[in-house]
């Protein structure tokens, strides 16, 4: 999977389930300050990620997740076996 289809379907569930806009969404945004998402809706984006990725995210690799930059690269990672 491309970089640019993470990116895609990463934005998309973050709109939906988060009620953001495509224009908050830029790589440097920070997950809590810039983007207001809490302690808790971290195991939401877990779960998506499960769902849409097939990748288990344990809550020690959530934390080091601070910005939106970050969470692209951790898929982009870990969805390369």
């Amino acid at each position: 999977m491309s970089r640019e289809d993470i990116v895609t379907i990463v934005n998309d569930f973050l709109i939906d389930e988060f009620e953001l806009e495509e224009d908050q969404l830029i790589p440097d945004a920070k997950m809590k300050e810039d983007l207001d998402i809490e302690s808790l809706d971290f195991v939401d984006i877990a779960v998506i990620i499960e769902k849409e990725f097939g990748l288990k995210v344990a809550s020690e690799q959530m934390i080091k997740i601070k910005k939106l930059e970050d969470l692209y690269n951790f898929i982009l990672d870990h969805s390369k076996n």
